[in-house]
């Protein structure tokens, strides 16, 4: 542990807490560190730290899982998703193809992609081909294939959009109180793009402490400590721990880009439901390359697919913040990275495979300090 971070440790050791004070983090990057650091080990016992919905993957909804899988296997389009789109499960009977993986063995083509980018390079090496990229993401993602909407593309490169603004679930969850937690650290990278006022709501409307962090260990430790110094004060504001690349407008070029690529309408999140003005949605001026419409049969209610979680499966308890992933029944008995049930055990920014890939391999377990 650095010098600077042991500094924010102590100082939360130090402060008087006498009861237990639940903190969600609202991003799969930070319960990635936070797991990877053995956080959870070293913070007073009386302070929990809950993974949110910070997985786009995790709450991307089944329809558009099957309708990228049925245009792959009925219009032999190529399809490309970005990789940890693959494994996810989509609530099929066993004699049908049920992920993007097991479509991709049943002789389908697709094919994984790291970049925006590499779906115009493809587009263009297959000419002759119907190419359809599958983008899931919160805005981080979103704002570089907005940028694409805004290229000359190929025409025959469309895009089948399953994008997600992260707050409109936050709001949620506090408006509902389906979940209960004391504090809230706000995600960094989408700050980074819509600005850090974006979460003023949540000290402003609901009177919680807030705080933006980034994704180091000193940087989740200053928002963990500027949390519980809040509380134990009585007063509630935003605090900015990612001040070197978190701006209070965000990124206007950013913004920019998704205002013109997309509209912003009501959304389906798997597990949770319809949110209202959480999706985007390519305007009408990119109809041409907006895949629901090229592809207008596949988008008929008739031939959708919505779907909730498997059996069993408590992925959205885990996305929602009222369980951690090691308390679903099918934690590492029917569910594991390799054989995964639910979509939180598929993506690295996961809760459930961020505690399995940290050691966490019975219920009784928190996530491992590293050596």
């Amino acid at each position: 542990m650095t010098p600077e971070a042991r500094h924010w440790l102590n100082l939360i050791h130090g402060l008087p807490l006498d009861r237990t004070l639940k903190i969600m983090n609202v991003c799969g990057g930070h319960e990635r560190s936070i797991s990877l650091a053995g956080l959870r080990t070293v913070l007073p016992r009386n302070i929990e730290i809950i993974p949110g919905p910070g997985c786009p993957v995790c709450i991307c909804p089944e329809e558009d899982i099957y309708q990228a899988m049925r245009l792959a296997l009925d219009e032999r389009v190529l399809l490309l998703a970005f990789g940890d789109m693959l494994q996810v499960p989509v609530n099929l009977p066993r004699s049908q193809p049920r992920s993007l993986d097991a479509a991709r063995a049943a002789g389908a083509d697709i094919r994984p992609i790291a970049s925006p980018m590499d779906a115009v390079a493809i587009a263009r090496e297959h000419p002759e081909r119907e190419v359809v990229f599958f983008a899931a993401g919160f805005e981080t993602t979103m704002a570089p294939v907005a940028a694409l909407l805004g290229q000359d593309l190929p025409d025959n490169l469309s895009l089948l959009i399953s994008g997600r603004l992260t707050w409109p679930a936050v709001a949620m969850l506090l408006e509902s109180q389906s979940c209960e937690f004391d504090a809230l650290i706000a995600p960094g990278h989408v700050a980074t793009i819509m600005g850090t006022e974006e979460w003023q709501f949540v000290p402003q409307r609901h009177v919680l402490p807030a705080a933006v962090a980034g994704f180091t260990p000193e940087s989740l430790l200053a928002a963990i400590y500027s949390c519980l110094r809040q509380t134990l004060e009585g007063r509630s504001f935003l605090d900015n721990c990612y001040a070197e690349v978190a701006l209070p407008d965000g990124n206007p070029t950013a913004q920019r880009l998704l205002k013109n690529a997309f509209d912003v309408v009501d959304a389906n999140w798997r597990g949770i439901g319809i949110l209202a003005r959480s999706g985007f949605n390519p305007r009408e001026a990119h109809a041409s390359h907006d895949a629901r419409v090229r592809f207008s049969d596949h988008s008929r209610a008739s031939r959708r697919r919505a779907g909730e979680m498997p059996p069993g499966c408590a992925c959205a308890n885990v996305v929602m913040g009222q369980i951690y992933p090691n308390q679903c029944p099918l934690y590492g008995r029917g569910c594991t990275p390799r054989n995964p049930v639910g979509p939180c055990m598929v993506s690295d920014e996961g809760a459930c495979r961020i505690w399995w890939a940290n050691g966490v391999r019975s219920h009784r377990e928190t996530p491992i300090c590293p050596d």
